[in-house]
């Protein structure tokens, strides 16, 4: 019978944190409906993946997939939804920072009608300054763009209905994002406090350097939600204008010339303004190869621009 449950956890040189967090997903799995856990190991240089062996071959409910090499958390993720079983998908991670003791509240959050239920970890056990305060920060900013309002993006315990992921590949840092992505398909998203511990094991695999990529899948992200149906209007407003307004320069340096009769050669006006007019030609062209690219992607793949929630009767 497969598993109504999977939960899925990304590990990377979590040799310390991993035993104890074994252990305490054992405990919780009695209060869960028939559940799954399966532990991607991101390529660790530590003793993670032997650990995991050891405990596959003792647990039935625990799957231990080893990756050839460090690919990254969102690649670890897409593994284990690939892998998993379940018509739920709840998300942890391994350091323990997490409390899988947690895992019932947002079960029971989904029950209430929601496809996505998000942790919140609002007494944060991380360093303030180095952590919290740019969490912060990054929280409001992608709130504000995706209009998803989210206290906390980046804590990995969440909890999925399958069918909102389904077909979901997640590149870059787009992890943090996933409910954002799940909203372009109509999820109903809900959001619960949940316990978060300090950092027992190791080291925090993260820090401020990551923060340009992150901005930059944010602006992914921002496209995706806007334009990725409609990639012309992106491309095509900013490019229209230029051109207009670089046409309206040798427009205005053309009426000088021929009725003023000046030299107009030396002006750097002269290349400013033909400027902008080959680079909204080039924008408006991109966006028409854009729009060419998304209508083959969408009639040739079969893939539809909408998702359905229910039909009746």
């Amino acid at each position: 019978m497969d598993p109504e449950v999977s939960i899925i956890i990304p590990a990377y040189n979590e040799e310390e944190a991993l035993p104890h967090l074994l252990e305490r997903l054992a405990r919780v799995l009695p209060q869960l409906p028939p559940a799954e856990v399966i532990v991607v190991d991101d390529g660790s240089r530590d003793r993670t993946p032997e650990i995991l062996k050891e405990w596959a071959r003792h647990h039935p409910w625990l799957q231990a997939i080893i990756l050839r090499r460090n690919f990254g958390q969102s690649a670890a993720l897409t593994c284990g939804l690939d892998h998993a079983r379940g018509k739920i998908l709840v998300t942890l991670d391994a350091d323990l920072q997490n409390d899988p003791e947690d895992i019932p509240k947002l079960l029971t959050k989904l029950k209430e009608g929601y496809d996505v239920v998000s942790g919140w970890r609002k007494e944060r056990k991380d360093p303030l300054f180095s952590r919290r305060i740019p969490s912060r920060i990054a929280n409001a900013l992608i709130s504000r763009i995706t209009g998803v309002r989210l206290h906390d993006y980046g804590c990995t315990l969440k909890a999925y209905r399958r069918e909102v992921l389904q077909g979901l590949t997640i590149y870059g840092e787009l992890h943090r994002f996933i409910p954002a992505l799940a909203d372009l398909r109509g999820a109903r998203i809900a959001e619960v406090p949940v316990r978060h511990h300090p950092r027992r094991f190791g080291k925090s695999k993260y820090g401020l350097s990551r923060t340009y990529r992150v901005l930059l899948d944010l602006l992914l992200v921002f496209f995706f939600q806007r334009f990725a149906t409609r990639p012309l209007h992106f491309f095509g407003l900013p490019g229209g204008l230029l051109f207009l307004l670089g046409f309206l320069i040798e427009l205005h340096l053309s009426w000088i010339k021929f009725f003023h009769h000046q030299k107009i050669g030396h002006r750097p006006l002269l290349l400013l303004g033909v400027l902008l007019i080959l680079t909204g030609i080039h924008l408006v062209c991109t966006g028409l190869l854009a729009e060419l690219i998304m209508r083959a992607y969408y009639e040739g793949s079969g893939h539809r621009i909408y998702t359905v929630r229910e039909i009746f009767p």
